[in-house]
């Protein structure tokens, strides 16, 4: 008798997936069906995959690179005609310029206290609404999830002005509060956190209960230990988004001392001049943060994406 374990699930939450036994004698006619080849029998051909995805990692992956060589190219290499690709020497002067001489520093600081904020903020809301929609059930729970859902379909844009006069008569307008609270939640968050709940198996959480653990308690300790790999991914949303975000900020903050990173970056490109160095280099500073992020949270986003195509 042989016994084959199924692999653990993605979401790193019941264990196995299941549990097969195999009794009787191997086929040595089936080896080769699936034994042999690509896994699970899968006869392909991956050098042309590679040969599809190579030029289009190319193409997305050029502007970065002109970015990165930009930020150390002096500005004599930058207004050359016709243009360099590659830097006649390497320089700093970019990076000097905008930690230095300009408020860089302090945009840079305004933005990571917005972004912080924000995905925590994003973590625990979203969290706790999910679950509320994923297993408390309560009058009118359908209803209500369908109005948050409604809200997606609502343009950002159609928001401001109300959004604007309410923070305005809140005392909110010119500080960073402005900026963050906005990204405090979100119907997707919701939405993401509640179909992975709902992924979950009920036994957990029964057997907890049996134990005297409260609700509360079953959420924190047998609940968000299951669900870090929607909670990397709902953070790396959170995160590029209120890094990212110019629209809002440039209606809701007027004064330089709040200025988020890319308020403070729009200000180097001018209608007559544009410092194509400094602002290279503080936009590669300010990519740096978002790949870490995005490399940390690498296994649990893709976990979470194929636990969803799983499901």
């Amino acid at each position: 008798m042989t016994t084959a374990t199924g692999p653990v699930s993605p979401a790193g939450s019941a264990g196995p997936v299941g549990v097969v036994g195999v009794v009787g004698t191997e086929n040595p006619g089936s080896r080769g069906a699936t034994g042999g080849g690509m896994p699970g029998g899968k006869s392909g051909r991956p050098w042309l995959a590679h040969l599809i995805l190579m030029p289009t990692a190319l193409v997305f992956a050029a502007p970065l690179v002109w970015m990165a060589l930009t930020a150390f190219m002096p500005d004599t290499d930058i207004n050359r005609y016709p243009p360099r690709v590659w830097p006649s020497h390497f320089t700093l002067a970019g990076f000097a310029r905008i930690f230095t001489e300009d408020d860089y520093p302090r945009w840079l600081m305004n933005t990571v206290l917005v972004s912080a904020v924000a995905v925590a903020g994003h973590l625990v809301l979203c969290s706790l609404a999910g679950y509320g929609f994923a297993r408390l059930r309560f009058r009118g729970r359908t209803l209500t999830f369908a109005l948050v859902m409604a809200t997606v379909m609502v343009p950002a844009q159609v928001l401001m002005i109300p959004t604007f006069l309410m923070f305005r008569n809140l005392g909110l307008i010119d500080t960073l509060g402005a900026a963050f609270v906005p990204w405090l939640a979100s119907a997707f968050g919701v939405f993401l956190m509640r179909q992975f709940f709902l992924s979950l198996p009920r036994e957990l959480e029964e057997a907890a209960t049996i134990d005297g653990c409260s609700r509360l308690g079953v959420f924190f300790r047998i609940v968000l230990p299951l669900a870090r790999p929607a909670l990397a991914t709902l953070t790396v949303f959170t995160l590029l988004g209120a890094w990212n975000d110019l629209i809002w900020p440039l209606i809701a903050i007027s004064s330089e001392d709040t200025y988020t990173l890319q308020m403070g970056l729009a200000t180097f490109a001018g209608a007559r001049h544009t410092e194509w160095s400094a602002l290279m280099a503080g936009n590669l500073v300010a990519t740096l943060p978002l790949v870490a992020a995005f490399i940390l949270a690498q296994r649990h986003f893709v976990a979470t994406m194929s636990f969803s195509g799983l499901k």
